[in-house]
């Protein structure tokens, strides 16, 4: 396994405006803020699901934090075998019986973890894995877990097991986890820094929204079936064979088209992230295109500096794809000769997205957008 180390998976951001907390931590492997190789982020991902496979083998329930672990909660679910229970926490608003908690120094923090069936899935599983992209203190955890409890007695008798790409929680809140009954799994473990001070005086400023320019081409494709949701949760198994159909299917229909020696974008939207990840894998795999990038829209609010140093140089405003009236970015976008963007959003909310997207996109030279509904 590839020895990851804070050097691979961190970069010190500053979030825009948000007095919770000022710095991100961006992981350029992830595939959400930065574009990368869809083969290292799944690599990184499945690192981290290896991990986990070896310590809590049993483990048959997953559960992975919105909205920048949706692919990563994945990744480790699909590591635990084809049986393994896979579902994500989510901020839509979407009808069943769901679990409300908050998550606070994020700047949308409230979640929702669907309970159709969870008390059936803890039931079936002997350890329970969560998994964050980061970890801080745990304490979003621990409260998850204390209400979690409350409602379902048998949670009490399961290992539970928290685990990340990255990991801060002090021996101090380490315990504290350990007293709550969860152990901590991490890639790579990170020293106590001042993050705080790291990017005070870095001049920032918000995500433009795109100019008006050469619009590309764009053309909408639907796969035969929809996939099934992980917000309600899902057998993992099936869940990635599906994705791997999709993925099939789109790029089959797309073969003749795709630019063979180009640059091709896969980009997913906001929690819809292991899919796109799927359709650039395969696409980097069997050589549709000479070079594959894959991240995703986010509703993190980063700030923009052109400095090299700095890990976000550029950024765009979009609204959201799956309507409403927040805001989205896309951040870090450069000039390719293809773009698809893999979205499970209804098709009745997304149209203004598109287009902001396709002008940003076109002031880049990018000639085709598709826009793929999974």
């Amino acid at each position: 396994m590839h020895p990851y180390t804070a050097a691979d998976t961190l970069r010190i951001a500053k979030r825009y405006n948000n007095p919770k907390r000022s710095y991100l931590l961006v992981n350029p492997l992830q595939a959400k803020h930065i574009p990368v190789s869809p083969a290292a982020a799944l690599e990184m991902m499945g690192a981290l699901g290896d991990q986990v496979a070896a310590k809590y083998p049993e483990a048959r329930l997953v559960i992975g934090f919105a909205e920048t672990a949706t692919a990563i909660g994945a990744a480790v679910a699909a590591r635990l075998g084809p049986d393994c229970l896979y579902v994500h926490t989510t901020r839509e608003a979407l009808d069943g019986d769901w679990i409300l908690f908050r998550e606070e120094h994020s700047h949308a923090a409230e979640h929702r973890l669907c309970a159709d069936q969870l008390a059936d899935w803890i039931d079936r599983s002997p350890a329970i894995v969560f998994v964050d992209d980061e970890f801080s203190t745990g304490r979003t955890l621990i409260n998850m877990v204390q209400q979690l409890r409350e409602r379902y007695p048998r949670l009490g008798e399961r290992r539970l097991a928290a685990a990340s790409i990255l990991s801060r929680v002090s021996p101090e809140n380490q315990a504290r986890l350990a007293e709550a009954g969860i152990a901590c799994e991490c890639l790579v473990r990170l020293e106590h820094q001042d993050y705080e001070r790291m990017v005070t005086g870095i001049p920032v400023k918000e995500a433009a929204p795109p100019a008006q320019g050469p619009l590309p081409d764009l053309r909408t494709l639907y796969t035969a079936e929809p996939l099934p949701d992980p917000r309600r949760g899902v057998a993992v198994g099936c869940y990635t064979d599906c994705c791997r159909a999709a993925a099939e299917e789109l790029l089959s229909r797309l073969r003749e088209e795709l630019p063979d020696q180009g640059a091709l974008l896969v980009l997913g939207t906001e929690e819809c992230m292991y899919p796109a990840l799927t359709v650039g894998s395969l696409a980097e795999q069997t050589g549709l295109c000479a070079t594959v990038r894959c991240h995703a829209t986010t509703r993190s609010p980063i700030g923009i500096c052109p400095d090299s140093a700095y890990p976000i140089r550029n950024g765009v405003l979009l609204p959201s794809f799956y309507g409403g009236d927040r805001k989205t970015y896309l951040y870090d976008l450069a000039a390719y000769d293809a773009a698809l963007v893999v979205t499970d959003a209804p098709a009745a909310v997304d149209g203004t997205a598109c287009t902001r997207l396709a002008a940003a996109l076109g002031q880049l030279g990018c000639p085709r957008l598709y826009l793929c509904r999974i």
